[in-house]
């Protein structure tokens, strides 16, 4: 199982991740665990920037955007 966790403080991008993330397991068959943190101190952990983050397996794979669908599936699968 892959886990996924959306950065952020959960703003309306957050929730655009966490929607796109979502599907993007969903529509490559991929079972996942989605984690939302939103505590600054655990955000930090993964040198981010700035939010929304995007972390696949404890790997930051995105940050501060909002990755498409595609992007999102092939960090899924690799």
């Amino acid at each position: 199982m892959v886990t996924i966790k959306i950065l952020g403080p959960g703003c309306a991008n957050c929730k655009k991740l966490e929607a796109i993330a979502r599907e993007a397991a969903a529509v490559a068959h991929v079972p996942a665990e989605i984690v939302k943190v939103s505590d600054m101190k655990q955000i930090m952990q993964y040198d981010l920037l700035s939010t929304p983050g995007l972390v696949v397996n404890d790997k930051l794979v995105s940050s501060g955007r909002i990755p498409t669908l595609a992007e999102v599936q092939k960090w899924l699968i690799v």
